[in-house]
């Protein structure tokens, strides 16, 4: 939300506008010294909720570990004290006279005990440093360090010259600069320290290369906790740093703006050099989109025995947001394989048949009962040359991540937060809805539309929880998808779905004179349904999502929205105010 108490006493000076978001301000220079997008107000928002959900739930998993911690250091104090006290006992004892008096020190256990008491520790809350690498306007920096309590600082970098005096100003501007002049600028190399200097204040800027900065970060000691990439295009480029320079458990978040790569073929040969894996045409390229990214992140941290967990990954307006976690483990990064398939697309029905790459086996000992993983490679391919719903061509998409999108408890819990701190956000009413959807998603591959299934079909489309209603009917699961609005997910094949409509079409007819010999739809009415379908009103076809009114899906903010112009270098504005 905004605060116009606080922007009304601020002095904006000539040739900039104040940009409010929340609690921040920014100046924004008429010369378009460096980017922003008012409309990824959204993105910002989900990332502050994101990023202060993680940060609380690591702090309870390391306050956990330090009572463990606390709890076996009083156990060995307690077992040191009692052999301690039994050493000068047997040692009194063999000193003393056969007439045995008390010769026990008068409170040596008490003193001891008392000691003990005096060395009682408090934990203190984890504070974790973040590294924004492609700041622009250091708006998200500047919103992080006020919003999040866990921060510790905020790295602001930027290539760019004009970006990062930008950023200075607007980091003055909300107070969160450093005390002490000289001390606003520091070189990778000074900040890689991470030293608690009070003098440098909260947000803290770095002008270099993105890369070279995470790279600087990449050993143990220097590690940050969480990597913001929020590129204006792909984040390919800087992937391998970013698994690299984040803690244990830390939390990697990124965008990638290059949907028309990510999400056609239209560029499939520039998606296999960014990404290592062929998009997928078809009305669920934006799922595509989102495990081609994940795959790419996969495939990265495993190189250095680091393995990832998604919390969070949305197809959102023009972008992909993901939110992910990196661990170190080997036996896990063993099981990336099995994770990663290739998918047969069909270019008429759109029909999908999943190659996985490996597959996990697991075997029980009889006699101590543990359980061995073995690693096998997986059989294929699983579909002929064409088809076997419509006879049409094949085409080959990925390698792209098949395992979940999302971690459920994890999202339940910025649910939760945001019941709580609603007024906090401008979008909130937006991220509910996202969020609440994402939160019943299945954990499978793909979704589909009943629209364009009726297409295929030359049919009247069903209503969407008629089909919902005959999949729950027939024993699946149904739920909806984020990704698109009148999207369906549902761990039938996509068999079962068309045996739905072709159930559907006998009551609802199609008038087969006005379909061509070597239509799609003749193809598909050629075979019949093995079962048919029950359409009665299945109870969880509503889902909560679906009960309460929410704002799923983006409504049009601004006229001509989209990504925005990217902003200039600088070059040629110096070289124009040199001429003047």
């Amino acid at each position: 939300m905004s605060d116009s108490a606080g922007s009304s006493s601020l002095t904006v000076p000539e040739g900039f506008t104040l940009h409010t978001e929340n609690t921040s301000h920014i100046l924004i220079s008429s010369k378009e010294e460096a980017f922003l997008n008012p409309v990824q107000e959204f993105n910002r928002d989900l990332s502050v909720a994101c990023i202060r959900v993680w940060s609380e739930e690591l702090n309870r998993e390391k306050e956990a570990k330090w009572k463990q911690a606390q709890e076996r250091r009083a156990k060995r104090e307690a077992e040191g004290e009692v052999k301690m006290v039994q050493q000068k006992k047997a040692k009194t004892e063999s000193t003393a006279p056969s007439n045995d008096l008390d010769d026990e020190l008068p409170g040596d256990v008490s003193t001891t005990g008392g000691t003990s008491e005096g060395n009682k520790r408090e934990y203190r809350p984890h504070k974790f440093v973040l590294l924004e690498a492609l700041s622009a306007t250091g708006l998200r920096s500047i919103r992080y360090a006020k919003e999040i309590p866990l921060v510790r600082f905020v790295i602001a970098n930027d290539l760019s010259a004009s970006a990062t005096a930008a950023m200075k100003r607007n980091v003055e501007l909300n107070g969160l600069g450093p005390s002490s002049p000289g001390a606003d600028s520091v070189s990778s190399s000074t900040v890689s320290e991470h030293q608690a200097l009070p003098d440098r204040g909260k947000v803290r800027i770095n002008e270099g290369d993105a890369c070279a900065l995470m790279y600087n970060h990449r050993t143990e000691k220097t590690r940050v906790d969480v990597v913001d990439l929020d590129p204006y295009g792909t984040a390919a480029p800087f992937i391998d740093g970013a698994v690299q320079c984040v803690n244990d458990g830390g939390l990697l978040c990124v965008t990638c703006t290059d949907l028309s790569v990510l999400a056609t073929t239209n560029y499939h040969e520039k998606c296999f050099s960014n990404y290592g894996g062929i998009p997928v045409k078809a009305e669920y390229c934006h799922e595509a989109a989102l495990r081609l990214v994940l795959n790419t992140l996969s495939t990265s941290a495993g190189r250095y025995g680091r393995y990832i967990e998604p919390l969070l990954c949305l197809s959102i307006d023009f972008y992909v947001r993901l939110f992910v976690r990196i661990h170190s483990a080997p036996i896990e990064v063993k099981k990336t394989a099995s994770k990663t398939a290739m998918y047969f697309v069909c270019q008429g029905c759109q029909a999908f048949y999943e190659q996985p790459l490996g597959r996990t086996v697991e075997k029980v000992q009889e006699r101590s009962g543990n359980v061995n993983l073995l690693f096998k490679t997986q059989a294929g391919p699983p579909v002929p040359q064409k088809c076997t719903e419509c006879g049409s061509a094949l085409h080959v998409a990925g390698p792209m991540w098949s395992g979940s999108l999302h971690n459920n408890g994890f999202i339940s819990k910025v649910l939760e937060h945001l019941g709580s701190n609603q007024d906090r956000y401008g979008t909130a009413v937006r991220m509910k809805g996202m969020l609440t959807v994402a939160s019943e998603e299945l954990h499978v591959p793909f979704y589909f539309t009943p629209s364009r299934i009726a297409g295929f079909f030359h049919s009247v489309c069903p209503p969407l929880d008629d089909v919902a209603s005959a999949l729950l009917n027939a024993g699946h699961t149904v739920s909806r998808s984020h990704a698109l609005p009148g999207s369906l997910k549902t761990d039938a094949t996509r068999q079962d779905v068309h045996d739905v409509f072709r159930s559907w079409v006998k009551k609802h007819p199609v008038r087969m004179d006005k379909v061509s010999e070597t239509s799609l739809a003749r193809q598909l009415l050629a075979k019949e349904a093995r079962t048919e379908a029950n359409f009665t009103r299945h109870p969880r076809s509503v889902t909560q999502a679906s009960k309460v009114k929410l704002v799923r899906y983006q409504q049009n903010p601004a006229p001509n929205w989209g990504p925005g112009t990217k902003a200039g270098s600088g070059t040629k504005r110096k070289r124009e105010e040199e001429n003047q």
